[in-house]
């Protein structure tokens, strides 16, 4: 599994919502208050909604930014092969 993979199942809302269904089990089975549980089940699903959002919007700014990068540097390609052909000429 390569890191982009383990990457993209850790930020997962399901990985997360099942991790809050399993720790609110584990509360009631052993006890604990029924707000509370819901509570931290709650703020559990709700940072790894924000987490996702927050680099899945990242990894969308960065791509645009390497395609912009890409075009100027083929813009700036096209000039310089433009001066070069005017200068043999």
């Amino acid at each position: 599994m390569t890191k982009q993979e383990l990457f993209r199942k850790l930020t997962s809302r399901k990985l997360w919502a099942a991790l809050a269904g399993l720790s609110a089990g584990l509360a009631m089975a052993f006890g604990l208050d029924e707000a509370v549980i819901s509570t931290v089940a709650g703020a559990v699903v709700a940072v790894a909604s924000v987490a996702t959002y927050i680099v899945t919007e990242g990894r969308l700014d960065a791509e645009g930014i390497k395609k912009a990068v890409e075009s100027v540097q083929e813009a700036v390609e096209a000039v310089e092969e433009m001066e070069d052909g005017s200068k043999e000429g």
